[in-house]
This record gives structure tokens, C-alpha cells and sequence, in this order.
């Protein structure tokens, strides 16, 4: 095969860091995270590094003792996941490395949107939704949280209970009011 059409990893292309479906952080932003987002990544990464990855290097020098390498689907695949979780253990030494841990217990009773809030809001036909604004790595949209980088979090942060504000959307700009507005309650020491 021709040199040309092969793909030569790079160590600055940066693209293979980046997990699939995260997005990058935009440019000259935080990396906030509530701390139990810090907490479950930093678990992740634990076990990667000592559970997970040890063992697919056990398997993979198993493999590599079992002669030709080239037809041997154990070596192979170890092979692969071991590209896999070294990608993934960049991307979440890169992503914990920046991280600033932003605990939206400190806001508890408040009533104005900050990081970590949950925020219930209505449109104009009334119809009411709640989101809670989450860090980009653990924002889950199927639990009803969103990144604080996303066009509702922006729209609602530094909103009051009963302010109106405007929502860009694909329809059109688009005025919500901001009808609850609560934090979690701080851990008892």
C-alpha cells in the first residue's frame, strides 16, 4: 500500500484526546464541574488506570506469546482497547487537570441562577420545564441537566425568580419566565 494513504498518528493533533460525543470547551471558558461530576470522572479515571487497562495489558502480552500476531483476534482487539483507554485517560487527565469545582450548595436559598442551579421555566403557552445546570462533562440531557454553555443555561444564568428572558432558538426568539429557582441543600458536617 502506498504511504501516502496511511494515517500517521500525530502526538499534537489533539482530535484523538477528545472523547466521542463530549464537546470541546469553547475557547478562553472554565471547565466548571459540581463536585460530584469531579468525583464520578476522577472514579472513572481511577479505574481505567487500575483496574481496566492492567488487565487488558495482561491479556495482550498473554496474546502476544501465542505467536502470529497478524490472525490473533485476542492480541488484535487488546490491541485496539488499549488505544481506547489510554485515549480515554487523556481526555480525562486533560478535563480533571482544568477542572474548577464549583459547588452549587453554596447558593442554597437563593432565588438568582448560578452554576448548579434547578431551574424550572415557562414559555409563553405556560408550558413548564426543568433543567439543572451541569458541568460539559456531566451534563446527561435525558436527566434533565444541560451544560452551562448551552442556550438555556445561558439564557437563565444571572436570572431572578420572575424574570422574563429571551431564548434563542431554530423558531425564533422565543421569552421564558423564570418560575423556580433552587440549589441543593449544603452537606451537614
Amino acid at each position: 500500500m502506498n504511504k501516502a494513504f496511511v494515517k500517521e498518528p500525530s502526538g499534537d493533533d489533539g482530535d484523538d484526546d477528545e472523547a466521542p460525543g463530549l464537546p470541546p470547551l469553547p475557547p478562553g471558558t472554565r471547565n466548571y464541574i459540581t463536585p460530584a461530576g469531579y468525583r464520578r470522572l476522577r472514579e472513572e479515571l481511577m479505574s481505567l488506570l487500575d483496574v481496566e487497562r492492567p488487565k487488558v495489558v495482561e491479556t495482550v502480552s498473554w496474546a502476544a506469546k501465542n505467536g502470529d500476531r497478524s490472525e490473533n483476534g485476542d492480541y488484535l482487539y487488546g490491541k485496539k482497547r488499549l488505544r481506547e483507554i489510554d485515549r480515554r485517560i487523556r481526555f480525562l487527565t486533560k478535563r480533571l487537570d482544568i477542572a474548577e469545582v464549583a459547588d452549587p450548595s453554596a447558593h442554597h436559598g437563593r432565588t438568582q441562577v448560578f452554576f448548579g442551579a434547578t431551574v424550572t421555566y415557562a414559555n409563553a403557552a405556560g408550558e413548564e420545564r426543568t433543567v439543572t445546570i451541569k458541568g460539559i462533562d456531566e451534563a446527561d440531557s435525558l436527566g434533565g441537566e444541560v451544560s452551562w454553555v448551552a442556550p438555556i443555561a445561558r439564557a437563565l444564568l444571572k436570572a431572578h425568580e420572575g424574570d422574563e428572558v429571551a431564548l434563542v432558538t431554530p423558531a425564533g426568539l422565543e421569552r421564558i419566565e423564570v418560575v423556580r429557582v433552587a440549589y441543593p441543600k449544603p452537606a451537614a458536617s
